[in-house]
C-alpha cells in the first residue's frame, strides 16, 4: 500500500483541499485551538458531499482538556458515534484515560462496542498515558486499529525514539501513526527512522478574511494566536508536498 498521509482537517473546505493535494484520509474535527473536538453534523455532511475519494475519520471528543470523561460526556460520545455510523463515516478517533494516567479500558470497551464495525484510532490521549507499552498492548487487546502519537514528545520528530520502539514492538498488530509537527521537510527522516507507514499532519496555512470592514477590538474567543480575520485551513500545496 505504501505511505498513507492522513490530514487533520478542521472543516469541509480543508477536506476538499486535502483531497486535491492527494491525501487518502482525513481526521475531520473542529476546535483546533483546543486540540480538536467533534465537528458539526453540517460540516460532516458537507465534507462527504464535496469529496469523492477521501476516507473520513471523525474525531469523537466532546471538549478540550484532559481525557478523563464523565458519564454525561460519555453519553455525548455515544450519540456522536451513532451519527457517524448513520452517515457512513469510514472511521472514528477517540481515547479515554483514568485519573491515574492509565487507559480507561472499561470506557474504551464501551466506545469500541458502540463504534463497531468502524475503523478506530486512539488519538493523542496515548501521549498522556503513564505507560505507553502497557497501553499499546491494551489497545491491541481491545481491537483498536491504530495509535496516533508524537512519541510522548511535543512533536513527532523529537518522539522518533519511542515511535520507532512502538512500531517494532507492535510487529504489525496495530498501526503506529506518527503525528504532530510533521511536514515535507521531516517526514522522510521520520519514516526512515521509525519504519512507520501512516503519518498524520495538518498541512495548514492561514486563510485571510475577505472582510473590508474590520473591528479588531472585539475578539470572538480566547485565542491569543489568531485574529477573527485569520483562519487556519488545509493547504493543498502542503499536502501535495507531503504526499
Amino acid at each position: 500500500m505504501g505511505r498513507i498521509i492522513e490530514i487533520c482537517a478542521n472543516s469541509a473546505q480543508s477536506c476538499i483541499e486535502a483531497e486535491a493535494g492527494g491525501a487518502r484520509r482525513v481526521e475531520l474535527c473542529a476546535g483546533i485551538p483546543e486540540g480538536g473536538t467533534t465537528p458539526s453534523y453540517g460540516e460532516i455532511r458537507t465534507a462527504q458531499a464535496l469529496t469523492s475519494t477521501l476516507a473520513i475519520h471523525l474525531l469523537i471528543r466532546p471538549r478540550g482538556g484532559d481525557f478523563l470523561y464523565t458519564e454525561t460526556e460519555m453519553r455525548s460520545m455515544h450519540y456522536d458515534l451513532e451519527m457517524a455510523k448513520r452517515l457512513g463515516i469510514q472511521g472514528v478517533v477517540f481515547g479515554c484515560l483514568t485519573a491515574a494516567g492509565d487507559l480507561d479500558t472499561a470506557r474504551m470497551k464501551r466506545l469500541m462496542e458502540a463504534a463497531a464495525p468502524l475503523s478506530v484510532t486512539c488519538h493523542r490521549a496515548f501521549d498522556l498515558c503513564r505507560n505507553p507499552f502497557e497501553t499499546m498492548e491494551q489497545l491491541i487487546d481491545l481491537g483498536v486499529d491504530r495509535i496516533l502519537t508524537s512519541g510522548q514528545q511535543p512533536d513527532a520528530f523529537r518522539g522518533i525514539p519511542l515511535i520507532a520502539q512502538l512500531v517494532r514492538l507492535a510487529a504489525g498488530r496495530i498501526i503506529i501513526m506518527p503525528g504532530c509537527g510533521i511536514h515535507a521537510g521531516n517526514i522522510a527522516q521520520i519514516e526512515t527512522q521509525t519504519n512507520a507507514t501512516e503519518f498524520h499532519a495538518s498541512a495548514r496555512s492561514i486563510r485571510h478574511s475577505r472582510m473590508t470592514f474590520r473591528n479588531e477590538n472585539i475578539p470572538m474567543g480566547t485565542s491569543l494566536t489568531l485574529s477573527e480575520f485569520e483562519m487556519p485551513q488545509t493547504d493543498r500545496r502542503k499536502v501535495a508536498a507531503l504526499v
